[in-house]
């Protein structure tokens, strides 16, 4: 091939119209993602953008709304028992999975029903 893959630049991930403010609550305030500015081109659509380190995760509206309760994103973390505990204080619910061989694993769900699995490679 004459191209390369270099990364992924961003996830979306679905919300319903009037979401905003719950998107801000969860993956600003609970999981310390930063908001970015979105372009002003942009704004119109609604929805919300986050960024934290090199994951940049955009929430957009969609209408209708179904969420993704199998496709996920799966997000690399470096000390996922204190991220695990960090949800616990939090009271958000988590499963905790063991089936990937050597990695240490859990899924959630954020508010909008949208599946998202963080992991460690160990």
């Amino acid at each position: 091939m004459e191209f390369l893959y270099e990364r992924i630049d961003h996830i979306q991930l679905a919300a319903p119209v009037g979401s905003e403010s719950e998107a801000r609550r969860f993956y600003r305030d609970i999981l310390g993602f930063k908001e970015m500015e979105k372009p002003d081109t942009l704004k119109k659509n609604g929805g919300v953008w986050f960024q934290e380190g090199k994951v940049a995760i955009h929430i957009g509206i969609e209408e209708p709304f179904i969420p993704a309760k199998k496709a996920h994103p799966a997000i690399c973390v470096k000390h996922i028992e204190k991220m695990q505990a960090h949800l616990a204080v939090k009271g958000i619910e988590f499963e905790v999975d063991w089936k990937l061989p050597g990695a240490s694993r859990f899924y959630m769900h954020d508010p909008f029903g949208n599946r998202i699995e963080f992991l460690e490679w160990i």
